[in-house]
């Protein structure tokens, strides 16, 4: 990665900081949180409560004795619970536990009944899912379903002479004399069709039908761009439309995708045309990619980082709540499956160790999103917040998935770990973290 290019202006170093700032405090405040509340609920005392690490900058005592902190270093998070040595909940403070009645210990993490430790060490990445979970389904509801059956909105302005007789309000029937399936089914609609720059739409409009002439309905038109993109390094914009590739016209955003597979990585010259404005001539180099299948496995494409969208805008309805709740349990579930997939075939070989992300990588995304608005923006904090619970989960010392082992051992054998085994164990862990931080961030630096 051209570190230059990550900092392309002054401000704009400041404003990927920033936005990663945001997302990480949000992520580590609810995943705390989690920690926090379950504990207090299962009896155990917090004594601290800090978003961030080292100097404290501002802080209050609320009535359960619980001081809660925002510290200088934004980078993380910590609950410390009564009795415990430090952040991390690993060791107890003995001489503070020694002068303590069975009562006080109870409220302690070391002297807390099994069930109450598991479950308050587990409540820290169940909470960033329940935000994900959250995030996902709010941002649903914000952007709605498309409504059956398919209704236009609003007319998206295309470049060129093609007859254009769709407005906004028709409820599409037929297109080329096929009858239009409902909206879940749209997305494979265009291969029941001869491709053709001008189609014959049957719509019902005011209430009768009429025959209207208009484009094909899936131009080369840019809907959103990817962060960390070409195309989004090439500033192309929602509306943008592609005219050409390397000079030769195209209509259809299937054209556009098959030269960029094809490409093998060569730069291509497209043709911009963008409303009120010259088309222009920008040269996108694709970069490859490990893209995760619905199957579990991985398929390596050339992309360019650019989302494509209907001639038309759809109308859109809100979607039921059981729509909302399954939709967010579903990409919960997919960001899991593909991330434990990636992982695995990144670990055989089978595709680039390039797809581990640093934090370097992360800010880039978190700032490009910013920068496309509150819903990318949310979006992109719902993912991590994903990414963040599964990583907590991993059975590693340091994270909670290693303290829930821990708890695993003492529920077979009746008695933890040793002292001594512990310590071995956490500096492993810490160890193994440390690396796999120190190779990530090589590939921020390194990767394309």
């Amino acid at each position: 990665m051209d570190i230059a290019g990550l900092i392309p202006t002054f401000g704009g170093f400041f404003f990927t900081i920033a936005a990663f700032i945001v997302a990480l405090s949000i992520i580590i405040a609810i995943h705390e949180y989690g920690h926090y509340i379950v504990g207090r609920w299962s009896g155990i005392k917090a004594e601290v409560f800090s978003i961030g690490f080292g100097p404290v900058l501002a802080s209050r005592v609320d009535k359960h004795g619980t001081r809660w902190q925002i510290a200088a270093l934004p980078f993380g998070g910590f609950v410390k619970f009564l009795g415990d040595q430090g952040a991390a909940s690993d060791r107890p403070e003995e001489s503070v536990l020694a002068g303590m009645s069975p009562e006080e210990r109870r409220a302690t993490m070391h002297g807390a009944p099994l069930w109450a430790r598991s479950a308050t060490v587990f409540a820290g990445p169940a909470f960033n899912f329940a935000l994900s979970f959250l995030l996902f389904a709010i941002l649903l509801m914000f952007r709605g379903v498309t409504s059956d059956p398919i209704t236009i909105e609003d007319i998206r302005p295309l470049p060129g002479e093609v007859t254009q007789e769709l407005a906004a309000g028709d409820v599409i029937l037929e297109i080329n004399g096929v009858a239009v399936p409902p909206s879940d089914e749209f997305s494979d609609f265009s291969d029941m069709l001869v491709r053709s720059p001008e189609l014959t739409y049957t719509v019902l409009r005011n209430g009768v039908e009429e025959t209207v002439q208009g484009p094909w309905f899936y131009p080369p038109l840019v809907l959103s761009t990817t962060p960390d993109s070409a195309a989004e390094a090439a500033d192309l914009q929602e509306g943008d439309v592609v005219v050409s590739i390397d000079g030769v016209e195209i209509y259809d955003f299937d054209q556009l995708r098959d030269a960029v597979g094809n490409s093998d990585g060569q730069p291509l010259e497209l043709e911009v045309w963008r409303e009120n404005a010259e088309t222009r001539l920008v040269t996108l180099t694709p970069i490859r990619r490990d893209l995760p299948l619905q199957d579990g496995g991985f398929e390596t494409r050339w992309l360019i980082g650019m989302t494509g969208g209907l001639l038309f805008e759809p109308a859109a309805e809100t979607p039921s709540l059981g729509q909302a709740a399954a939709y967010g349990a579903n990409q919960i579930s997919f960001i899991i499956e593909s991330s434990l997939s990636g992982l695995y075939h990144m670990i055989v070989g089978k595709i680039s160790t390039c797809n581990l992300s640093g934090p370097i990588g992360i800010a880039e995304v978190s700032g490009q999103a910013a920068s496309q608005g509150w819903f990318s923006f949310f979006w992109f904090i719902a993912l991590l917040s994903t990414a963040v619970g599964l990583l907590n989960l991993f059975p590693i010392p340091v994270l909670d998935g290693g303290h829930l082992v821990f708890h695993a051992w003492e529920a077979v054998t009746g008695n933890p770990p040793s002292d001594r085994a512990l310590k071995y164990l956490m500096a492993g862990g810490l160890t193994v973290m440390l690396a796999l931080m120190a190779f990530s961030l090589g590939n921020d630096l390194i990767c394309p």
